[in-house]
């Protein structure tokens, strides 16, 4: 290994990401040094280069990897994860050691949020990424738009052979969200009829693992006809296109008149946000899973959410080291297709062209960023 390493460094809001030779991270106690193969391309990293998520610059984001794990850290130990090893690493990164941690509730580390997700560090205050000249860079997660990532070993389970190594990065944080919002947020039963709002790369997941999990009836929402084909090639049993149609009185007819038992908000949008409430029948839930620009917020009726019993549940991810496992097994048993999740790869060079068609809706499912000839 060389002692750089090729980076997208993203250096304040509204700017395009600036490929970057940075030095070469190296591993402390309880964490991985991961050469990356993927990392996959989401609306929470476009929110942040935005400026519509508040967070520290100059910095270098990306937070769903796989890699192979090239060394540990001092004292460092684990039980699944050893040098030589394929990994996926997730978005969630807990400390192990906190309250929330103790109680099962990765999702809610308080570590993460203070230290990471609003300092950009690691978990003793301090970012493992420096430019040559020795300016910190922030992490975001783990920092995964680099040929190299400091990953905490709680952050990372291995991969199985035979599953495709760069495509695996996407469970991370599309796999480990959408497991999270059916089998946590909304605990779905078999037999219940489920609407997904917006169905890109965490929609897609959603609409495979509802399935899985024994769902009945599912209805894809989206304005993409193409996206609305692909969710019918992934188990969708309805298709409603939004663009050209009231989506609540569609949903509605589609179920005989009733609401749905679960409705999966998956876009972050006021207007999404309100529709999705009124899709739900009584004694359903409405599960909030998209993240939203600012401090948008939406306009409830309060009266029909009392009498007839409906839930709002917010969704965030998922208990990473207990989940993150359970979402590789659904891909190995193909519960939860990487094949037809991710429908476009870009080397590490067009990074800024990812994002562009990630903001201009031109990818559907999910689109990953390989390090290719650079790792």
């Amino acid at each position: 290994m060389t002692d750089t390493m090729l980076a997208a460094v993203w250096e304040r809001a509204d700017e395009p990401f600036r490929l970057e030779e940075i030095r070469r991270p190296s591993p402390r106690r309880g964490e991985a040094l991961v050469r990356v193969s993927s990392c996959g391309v989401c609306h929470t990293d476009l929110h942040v280069m935005k400026g519509e998520v508040n967070f520290p610059a100059p910095a270098v984001l990306g937070h769903e990897i796989s890699g192979q794990v090239v060394e540990l850290g001092p004292d460092t130990t684990s039980t699944t994860v050893q040098v030589g090893r394929q990994v996926v690493g997730a978005f969630i990164m807990p400390c192990g050691s906190c309250r929330a941690c103790g109680r099962g509730r990765d999702d809610m580390c308080s570590e993460f949020f203070g230290q990471n997700r609003l300092r950009g560090v690691l978990y003793d205050g301090s970012t493992r990424l420096y430019r040559t000249d020795g300016t910190p860079l922030a992490m975001y997660s783990m920092a995964g738009f680099a040929e190299y990532a400091v990953v905490p070993v709680t952050a990372l389970a291995p991969l199985p052979d035979g599953l495709d190594a760069e495509s695996a990065a996407v469970l991370g944080c599309a796999g480990l969200t959408a497991y999270g919002a059916v089998h946590n947020a909304a605990a779905l039963q078999a037999g219940e009829t489920v609407v997904v709002v917006a169905v890109g790369g965490v929609g897609s997941s959603i609409i495979q693992l509802a399935k899985e999990r024994g769902a009945t009836t599912v209805i894809a929402v989206d304005v993409d006809a193409d996206k609305l084909t692909a969710a019918r090639g992934l188990g969708a049993d309805h298709v409603v296109n939004s663009r050209d149609t009231d989506p609540v009185s569609a949903v509605q007819d589609i179920l005989g008149g009733r609401g749905a038992d679960v409705v999966f908000e998956v876009l972050g949008l006021p207007q999404t946000f309100e529709q999705a409430v009124r899709m739900v029948g009584d004694g359903g839930r409405m599960v909030a899973v998209g993240i939203a620009a600012g401090a948008a917020s939406a306009a409830v009726e309060i009266t029909p959410l009392v009498r007839r019993g409906v839930r709002i549940i917010g969704s965030f991810g998922a208990r990473t080291r207990v989940d993150l496992p359970a979402v590789v097994g659904s891909a190995a048993t193909g519960a939860l297709s990487l094949p037809d999740t991710v429908t476009r790869r870009y080397p590490l060079e067009r990074v800024n062209e990812a994002f562009t068609d990630l903001r201009d809706g031109r990818i559907r499912g999910r689109a990953i960023v390989h390090m290719g000839e650079n790792a």
